[in-house]
């Protein structure tokens, strides 16, 4: 596969993730807080596509080239002592 429709998939994959996740996450509050009486068996199983959501999102990641982690998140910064630029302590 190239890399551009790497890239694409990746990134549709990413996006359908994220839309099934806020809608589980949306479907599941107004069936608990609305009048709208929304079947709870629906509920639970949006309660699941938050899940399924989330394995979208990483498998566009995977495949779109983003799984890595970067050096420019905060914890890695300041907690990954591979990051950081302490001169007293030579690197491995």
């Amino acid at each position: 596969m190239k890399r551009k429709n790497a890239e694409v998939i990746g990134n549709v994959l990413m996006g359908m993730g994220m839309v099934v996740m806020v809608g589980g996450v949306g479907y599941s509050i107004l069936a608990e807080v609305s009048q709208f009486n929304l079947p709870q068996f629906f509920a639970h199983g949006a309660i699941m596509s938050i899940f399924i959501g989330a394995l979208l999102w990483l498998a566009g990641a995977r495949i779109g080239g983003r799984e890595r982690v970067a050096d420019r998140y905060w914890w890695v910064k300041h907690f990954d002592k591979r990051c950081q630029n302490n001169p007293r302590r030579p690197s491995h």
